[in-house]
């Protein structure tokens, strides 16, 4: 079995992502996580998120992969156990010290070595398995020679990302941020320094950010040579990433599977992806080394998608009637499309709108705003609506 891995930064992502079909998430907790500007999850929401996840036969697995200065030490063993007795699937974990106390202490946690070790060979990834480790999730510069390598000489669970940003640096090694801003990478503070643009001369810009990750080409292979665990990026996501990213991922990886997907289809997915996010992305590292095409340079725009127009929150069957929250502007006339967990996306026209109080509106432009429309196809609570740009083969 593959295993869709999705982000949650908070318990809401959690809810979409395995709705959507993630068969598992990561998520950090309000310490040791890496991701300090996400809300993150208190040890009664991870609680909750655990119970959630297991009534659905879902994992959840809680990144500690904070690489830890002295002060950093105090409550984690305390922490660690909590964690154990909440009955978390995993954590994840970075730094040799922690792996080691959970081993030495016996506390009963299975532990997965985050892609901050960044893993690309055979002997690091046999070093970790004496120490414990259950999987390795490889630097996201592994190539398909070293996954092979390592998964036929190791035989641990692989875990690899294929969807989402690039660090410029290999993971867990950058220390931009560090010296330009005094914001520790490794302990959650990055602040992307790679992705800023710097004066040169003649009024031009320079950048070396990474384009996205995007490994819809190679997924297949990445089955063939033991990958386990197909990892997407994201934990500061919305919701509308989080849903669009794993049902395209689900689709994808059940029709490969069934041996189903059409080039046509690929095609159409790879299209939703590259909607869904606002810089470009492609695949990296696994079959070559990255060039100029994979990475911006001269600048960039980012433009914010306003692809996301509704999220439903009820169906009236009797009356067909959604009731939709707003999350972008639309109109009356627009050619929209709804898509969801259990539902073949169809496209709509919206020949009419109403407000709360049953006015006719002619757009729906307040953020937020509840409006109601007439739409003859069921719908489902978590169900959304966005721009029809692609036709679905």
């Amino acid at each position: 079995m593959i295993e869709l891995l999705a982000p949650a930064g908070d318990l809401e992502k959690l809810k979409y992502a395995f709705h959507y079909g993630a068969d598992a998430v990561y998520i950090g907790g309000k310490n040791f996580s890496l991701r300090a500007n996400a809300k993150n999850f208190s040890l009664e929401e991870i609680a909750f998120a655990v119970s959630y996840a297991h009534e659905r036969q879902k994992k959840v697995y809680v990144t500690v992969n904070i690489v830890l200065h002295n002060e950093d030490e105090e409550g984690l063993e305390e922490y660690l156990t909590k964690l154990s007795e909440i009955k978390v699937d995993a954590v994840i974990v970075s730094d040799i010290y922690i792996v080691k106390l959970i081993k030495e202490k016996k506390i009963p946690l299975e532990v997965h070595l985050s892609t901050q070790a960044s893993v690309l060979n055979k002997y690091s990834a046999l070093f970790y398995k004496k120490l414990g480790v259950k999987r390795i999730v490889l630097a996201r510069e592994a190539s398909k020679s070293d996954i092979l390598d390592i998964k036929e000489h190791t035989g641990l669970d692989l875990e690899c990302f294929i969807h989402g940003a690039m660090c410029t640096s290999f993971s867990g090694r950058c220390v931009l941020s560090n010296v330009t801003t005094n914001r520790d990478a490794n302990r959650g503070g990055c602040a992307q320094i790679c992705r800023w643009t710097f004066d040169l001369e003649d009024k031009k810009v320079f950048s070396m950010t990474s384009k996205d990750l995007n490994m819809i080409p190679y997924l297949k292979e990445m089955m063939e040579v033991g990958v386990n665990s197909f990892k997407v990026e994201g934990r500061m996501r919305g919701i509308y990433y989080i849903a669009t990213v794993i049902q395209t991922y689900r689709k994808l990886i059940d029709k490969i599977q069934n041996n189903t997907l059409t080039e046509e289809e690929k095609d159409y997915y790879l299209k939703i992806l590259n909607r869904c996010a606002n810089r470009e992305s492609t695949p990296q590292f696994f079959h070559t080394l990255p060039t100029e095409k994979e990475q911006y340079f001269l600048g960039r725009e980012e433009v914010s998608n306003q692809d996301f127009l509704g999220l439903v929150l009820d169906y009236d069957k009797e009356n067909q009637i959604v009731t939709l929250e707003q999350r972008n502007y639309f109109k009356i006339g627009d050619v929209v499309e709804f898509f969801g967990p259990n539902l073949e996306t169809f496209t709509y026209e919206i020949h009419k709108i109403e407000n709360e109080n049953g006015e006719t509106i002619e757009v729906a432009n307040h953020p937020n705003m509840i409006v109601h429309l007439k739409v003859e196809k069921e719908l489902e609570k978590f169900d959304m609506m966005r721009i029809k740009v692609f036709d679905k083969p």
